[in-house]
């Protein structure tokens, strides 16, 4: 017997394809924000704007769960970034303030990427919360 091609998705729901690399999307925010994390874990939206670049034209699940990681991921990096300048304007003072705002931040975050991967393995729009919209 022949391998036989898995069936289309259903019309309307994306295919397992697609699921996996929405899930990709939100999950590779943990990769960059790990690699950056000396400084604030900045670098935490490259991934879902590698990923969100290379499938938004062919998969539309992707383009719209890649777009929701972008923006959330772009949020935590200028929170990220507005938080070790305070620290810096402030002589290191604000650290008593922005170290630990990162580190709730960076758990908040982490928390809702793997609520949102989740949901995308599952073929289910995720909606960050809290999140500044900039790609639309």
């Amino acid at each position: 017997m022949e391998n036989a091609a898995p069936p289309p998705a259903p019309s309307g729901s994306p295919s397992e394809d697609e699921r996996q690399w929405a899930m990709f999307a939100h999950l590779s925010a943990l990769l960059g924000g790990l690699l950056t994390g000396a400084v604030g874990g900045w670098g935490c939206f490259l991934g879902p704007l590698v990923i969100w670049l290379m499938k938004k034209d062919t998969m539309p699940f992707v383009d719209e769960q890649g777009k929701e990681a972008l923006n959330f991921n772009i949020t935590i990096a200028i929170a990220m970034v507005v938080l070790v300048v305070f620290s810096i304007v402030t002589l290191g003072i604000g650290a008593l303030i922005a170290v630990p705002l990162m580190v709730i931040i960076g758990i908040g975050a982490l928390v809702l990427i793997i609520m949102a991967s989740i949901k995308a393995k599952d073929g289910i729009s995720y909606r960050y919360p809290m999140t500044i919209r900039l790609i639309k």
